[in-house]
């Protein structure tokens, strides 16, 4: 049995008790291996049908950001993950920025993951109002969190069989639908990569902006750098096979829903997938992929929500937010409390304020930024201070960097405009703490793993 690790004060800390296999579970749950079926419709629309297509593009920019982050994670194995890696390596101002943005985009995520819960339940049980159904959920993935790491490893166990069965339920309807119900010609099994008809680069661009959704969460695997049997060997794996494994499961999914269902309008965008579903396999799969999404998104909104509790730890336990709240670890359960019941109060009232879309693309600003910031810290450790340069350390992470701005590029002005009104706010707090962060901030050393 691993023993507690202590932080610099001696206060509880984080316990090493996650492998190889937990951690590459834990990134397929907090990612959803049904990832790009809740936002199927809303893709639809905005790539004119080419979702395999910017899925493919997300995949690409997502490999190089997860090779950056598994290599900045061997050099900083400790909570934190993008705003330790910048904070440490560039500039402790410029960190607190990426910081900031990243804080955005893990309290964003719990919050479309109730919305959308919240709906696809209102389609089991439409008695119930929206607003009971969001502090239901909410009070479920905090609950879940609040019990601790090696519980909701358990959970997520659960959850990646069940979802692994309702996906090849969908596929085997949806082959066994177009068996009987064949395209017409031979190009039209090429559609979902390119159709001449409707292609354009900008409606692609606006679509990749969204689907890199798909793989939003690989990113949590290094805040549990502190919680992990050989940090500087696992982090870097688990990231590559997370994004592998995700980019591959849902080219195949987003490809045949787009062979069965060629339209790019839907009786409803938000849960277009499931129509999808019922068209392939009948009344009973459009409930069953309802109802496998509902738990999916409960595991993805829990796993980010544990996500955000350690993120906010790393940044108070160096003291960037305030340190008494945010670095404290419950002697019990070993999990930052304080920080998951937050992120719970955050979510309710972010739920009632703004739709699915919206919050979608809210989070996919603070992302971005993180990654961008992740592979700036690697081109700027293993390139520009490195003793030996090499073509491999220059090209990696600069194509991760030019794909992720490109992406951010392609979001809406009106996520770009809260998400800037965001970033002045937590730049004019950082400043404030720091007397314009000419204070540097006091990162805390963490122990190795006893294994290493």
């Amino acid at each position: 049995m691993s023993s507690p690790q202590t932080s610099a004060n001696n206060g509880p800390g984080l316990k090493r008790v996650l492998g190889l296999s937990s951690l590459v579970l834990y990134g397929i749950i907090l990612i959803q291996p049904t990832a790009p079926m809740p936002l199927f419709g809303a893709a639809v629309g905005l790539a004119k049908g080419h979702v395999v297509t910017t899925i493919i593009i997300g995949m690409i920019g997502m490999m190089f950001t997860a090779i950056s982050y598994g290599r900045m994670a061997n050099a900083y194995p400790s909570a934190g993950s993008a705003y330790t890696y910048v904070s440490r390596e560039i500039h402790p101002a410029l960190g607190y920025f990426v910081g900031w943005g990243m804080i955005f985009d893990y309290i964003m995520n719990p919050i479309i993951c109730v919305i959308w819960v919240s709906k696809a339940a209102i389609n089991m049980i439409p008695e119930i109002p929206f607003p009971v159904y969001v502090v239901v959920f909410t009070i479920l993935f905090t609950g879940m969190n609040l019990r601790g790491i090696e519980s909701s490893a358990r959970t997520n166990t659960i959850i990646a069989t069940g979802l692994g069965v309702v996906i090849l339920l969908f596929l085997g309807a949806a082959v066994r639908y177009l068996l009987v119900n064949p395209p017409a010609g031979v190009a039209d099994w090429t559609r979902p990569f390119y159709d001449p008809k409707t292609f354009s680069v900008s409606a692609v661009s606006a679509g990749a902006s969204l689907a890199v959704l798909t793989y939003i969460g690989f990113d949590g695997i290094s805040t549990l750098s502190e919680e992990v049997h050989n940090p500087k060997r696992n982090i870097l794996r688990a990231s590559v096979l997370v994004c592998i494994i995700t980019g591959t499961l849902a080219s195949i999914q987003v490809y045949f829903a787009q062979m069965v269902w060629p339209a790019t309008t839907f009786p409803d965008q938000d849960t277009a997938f499931c129509y999808v579903a019922g068209k392939a396999g009948g009344q009973w799969l459009f409930h069953t992929v309802n109802f496998a999404l509902l738990v999916a998104t409960i595991g993805s909104g829990a796993g980010a929500q544990l996500g955000a509790g350690r993120l906010l730890y790393g940044m108070g336990r160096d003291n960037a937010i305030p340190k008494k709240f945010f670095s404290h670890v419950n002697v019990r359960t070993q999990v930052p409390s304080n920080n998951i019941i937050l992120i719970g109060v955050f979510t309710v009232v972010g739920a009632m304020l703004v739709s699915y879309p919206v919050g979608a693309q809210l989070l996919n600003f603070g992302a971005l930024i993180a990654f961008m910031g992740v592979n700036a810290s690697s081109f700027a450790r293993y390139f520009l201070h490195a003793e030996k340069r090499t073509f491999g350390n220059l090209i990696v992470p600069f194509l991760g960097f030019f794909i992720c701005l490109f992406l951010w590029f392609s979001l809406g002005l009106n996520a770009k405009l809260v998400g800037f009104c965001w970033l002045i706010a937590g730049v004019s707090y950082g400043a404030y703490r720091t007397s314009w962060f000419r204070k540097p901030l006091n990162f805390v050393p963490v122990e190795n793993d006893p294994e290493e």
